[in-house]
């Protein structure tokens, strides 16, 4: 929306707060356009920019005529000058980050008419019509950062599994020194008790946790229990929503679990809707409080095939199979949600009890469970529902005590964290030092520049292991092209294996057999 077309370092104080005065006009014009205030809104709008901005009075220049999808560029503007301004350290990139939160803040409608608009919209249009309003409403008000998530690098890899997504993710700022520094200053707050909590909305935010006040959430409920959807403001991937449980309670994996989930499913058919599991090291990143992710789109997992198609007798309405995916995982077909509830359930409930020791899997290390799921449900037209549930373990051992299901040491240089529910679909989240650090790589390959993994300091050292095999297998005097496309795919080859850590009963024969026998134990037959 706006260009930087000039230098506010060479701005006085006046010409500053002109420009500032006049980008307030620019942002209420914005706000008209895409329906967030209406003519008296727009009054006290300005009259809280004015005082956040503390300038004495309204800009007496009309606003130009543009039409920006969203406000990115002007509130990166508006907070530019208002750094330059000092109301707020400009130093630090939580607070800018803030600020703009609580400039846009100042258009955001009530939460209970953001409530009302979904709610009319699902009763008279349908679920389409409510969810595509909601999003882009979260998109209008920069909720949804679409610019910062523009910076991702994403790519596919092909793999024996069918194609896996790979994304450097570049949305959300590194912390620096000052910033962190900041943090360990910062009173210890239990408010919100999470990110996820319904009293986000609308939260000013603080060194070490996001501004909030363009956040809206609307009332769902799933299976006699109330939750909110809300959209992810770093999506990663297309209308990425999450379903928060109204209560801050820890993650569960049970019967009721997943009548929630088919019960999304059914007021929502077109977003897909899955949980992460409820225990550690294959849980999600927040197990404190319960809740569910979906979208509008299609994952990977859910292109794969069934490389063992199997039945249960009692329950003629559910096709299954063992599926051809890195993640250990059984999907069920039907078109009676209850019945395949039911599957589910028997599944479930079967694998929280099962070991085997000959691959490794103990349900139990004395109290300690060991075994849950990560169920994932869509609906297709043709088919009915079609569940993915894929069977984790958590344990750990001496050898791998980060995990024995996790991935392995040899594969932290690209990926060690938890394998959460968005990877086990098949969609990698890297860390964004693999950027500069791939590209450094891809120099080796072309010969550009020498391997200095090995010495000391080298912010390649990490990688010093890798780099000696690619080195062997590709040389070092690729096209810097084809040095850079070599480097993505053996990326991509990297998380298919680390995929494979994360699957209880491997790719071998042994492993396969395993998982047969587990299928037999819950009352599965191979398929005629």
């Amino acid at each position: 929306m706006a260009k930087n077309d000039f230098d506010c370092t060479t701005l006085t104080p006046e010409q500053r707060d002109a420009r500032l005065a006049l980008d307030v006009e620019r942002l209420l014009r914005f706000g008209r356009k895409h329906k967030l205030i209406k003519e008296l809104d727009e009054l006290v709008a300005r009259n809280t920019l004015l005082d956040l901005l503390q300038l004495a009075a309204p800009s007496e220049t009309k606003p130009p005529k543009e039409d920006p999808a969203t406000p990115a560029a002007l509130l990166d503007e508006m907070v530019e000058l208002a750094a330059r301004k000092e109301l707020f350290d400009g130093a630090v990139p939580q607070y800018r980050i803030n600020f703009e939160t609580r400039l846009m803040g100042a258009l955001m409608p009530r939460e209970s008419e953001v409530c009302k608009k979904f709610h009319k919209l699902y009763v008279k249009k349908g679920a389409k019509a409510a969810t595509d309003w909601f999003y882009d409403f979260c998109v209008v008000t920069n909720y949804i950062r679409t610019a910062q998530i523009a910076k991702n690098i994403q790519w596919n890899t092909a793999t024996p599994y069918g194609e896996l997504e790979i994304t450097i993710n570049l949305t959300k700022p590194e912390k620096d020194p000052k910033t962190i520094a900041l943090e360990r200053l910062q009173p210890k707050s239990g408010y919100p008790a999470c990110m996820l909590c319904k009293e986000n909305i609308g939260y000013a935010g603080r060194i070490n946790f996001p501004a909030r006040q363009t956040h809206r959430i609307v009332p769902i409920e799933l299976a006699g229990e109330q939750f909110y959807l809300q959209y992810s403001p770093y999506a990663y991937f297309h209308e990425h929503c999450i379903m928060l449980h109204e209560q801050h309670k820890p993650m569960e994996m049970n019967k009721q679990t997943l009548a929630e989930i088919f019960d999304f499913v059914s007021q929502f058919p077109h977003y897909t809707c899955g949980s992460n599991a409820d225990l550690p090291i294959v849980g999600g990143s927040i197990l404190s409080h319960s809740h569910f992710q979906g979208g509008r789109y299609v994952f990977p997992m859910q292109k794969a095939d069934i490389a063992l198609p199997m039945k249960d007798v009692r329950y003629p309405g559910v096709k299954a199979g063992i599926l051809n995916w890195p993640v250990s995982a059984v999907r069920l077909v039907g078109r009676s949600s209850q019945q395949m509830q039911t599957v589910a359930n028997n599944i479930l409930t079967a694998w929280r009890e099962y070991s085997d020791e000959s691959v490794g899997i103990l349900a139990h290390t004395g109290d300690t469970p060991h075994n849950t799921v990560t169920p994932i449900l869509h609906y297709d037209e043709t088919d009915g529902y079609i569940l993915d549930l894929a069977l984790r373990n958590n344990r750990t051992s001496e050898e791998y005590p980060d995990g024995i299901f996790h991935p392995h040491k040899e594969y932290h240089n690209i990926k060690k964290e938890n394998i959460g529910l968005i990877e086990v679909m098949g969609l990698a989240i890297l860390p964004a030092r693999l950027k500069e650090q791939g590209a450094q790589i891809a120099e080796i390959l072309s010969g550009q520049q020498p391997n200095t993994s090995r010495k000391e300091g080298s912010n390649l050292a990490v990688h010093a292991d890798w780099i000696d095999a690619l080195i062997a297998k590709y040389g070092t005097a690729l096209r810097p092209e084809e040095a850079n496309e070599v480097v993505k795919k053996e990326i991509g080859i990297v998380f298919s294996h680390v995929l494979e850590n994360a699957g209880v009963f491997k790719q071998d024969a042994a492993g396969q057999q395993a998982f047969v026998r587990f299928m037999y134990s819950v009352g599965f037959k191979a398929a005629d």
